[in-house]
């Protein structure tokens, strides 16, 4: 019985090197949609992820679903809609996106937000990332805030992990990345996974990458780097990502598919996202 299905974002010209790899996940990434590729290459990355993969998402391009501008607003919301068609195309299961900045800072952000989202909710199951600062939409109540109006069946939070720890931590305010790092522990770990567990349905979704901070002004803004040279550490993640597949979904038999795709840099991806599936299943084993 597969535990996780695990992988990276691929273009079409990296699938079979990550399939030979054994990844069992493969993401459209979002430059894929921004590129403006035609129809086909989304039906040949079909062909191909099907054959080899058991899971295929898709990442939305990097667009604030918000806008202040309302022909800004109507452009981004049809680019979207294109995008989400294109990920049905090539297969994909789940369309990934963040909301991006707020715009209004009331609760009209939401409610533009709750209607994009509705639009896209009529192709497949859409997946929102949890932000790394309060100044993005996409807070976890407000994830449960959109649940209720989209539809608990048609979208789940997404969460990645690094930007919940910085959220969590506040380190995205205080630019304190080491003193974060000191409160990632097990049970830290484990507060975030049930948080998780509470936005999911169907799918459990996960994904990580170790990031360094910078400041830009008065925002600390992250950097993502290759595993072993940023935040947070990745072995006390590793050892709650193990115990809670095991024993709070496996176990009790909650019927979701859980996956963990690794977004780190492109220079090290592939041998990133190994490192990091053997990491969890080395853990995995202590309760098996």
């Amino acid at each position: 019985m597969l535990l996780f299905d695990w992988g990276t974002y691929n273009g079409l010209t990296k699938l079979k090197a990550a399939a030979t790899l054994g990844t069992k996940l493969t993401e459209i990434p979002p430059y894929d949609f921004s590129r403006r590729r035609p129809d086909e290459y989304f039906t040949s990355y079909r062909e191909l992820a099907l054959k080899a993969f058991t899971t295929i998402t898709a990442h939305a391009p990097y667009y604030n679903v918000v806008s202040t501008n309302k022909a800004v607003q109507e452009s981004v919301k049809k680019a979207l809609l294109n995008a989400v068609r294109k990920a049905k195309l090539a297969g994909a299961e789940i369309f990934n996106l963040h909301l991006g900045w707020r715009a209004f800072l009331d609760e009209r952000d939401l409610e533009t937000a709750s209607n994009v989202l509705k639009s896209l909710s009529e192709h497949m199951l859409i997946s929102v990332e949890v932000p790394y600062t309060r100044r993005m939409l996409g807070l976890w109540d407000e994830v449960k805030a959109l649940r209720e109006v989209v539809g608990e069946d048609k979208l789940i939070a997404s969460v990645q992990l690094e930007n919940a720890w910085l959220l969590e931590t506040g380190a995205s305010e205080t630019g304190d990345f080491e003193g974060a790092d000191k409160q990632a522990t097990v049970d830290f770990w484990k507060g975030i996974l049930n948080k998780t567990l509470q936005l999911s349905k169907g799918f459990l979704s996960l994904r990580f990458s170790q990031v360094i901070g910078f400041a830009l002004g008065r925002r600390i803004l992250k950097k993502r780097v290759p595993l072993g040279k940023g935040y947070p550490d990745l072995a006390p993640l590793a050892k709650a990502l193990a115990e809670f597949m095991v024993k709070e979904v496996r176990e009790k038999e909650i019927p979701l598919r859980m996956h963990l795709i690794y977004t780190g840099p492109p220079k090290t991806k592939y041998r990133d996202t190994i490192t990091l599936y053997a990491e969890v299943m080395k853990e995995v084993v202590n309760f098996l």
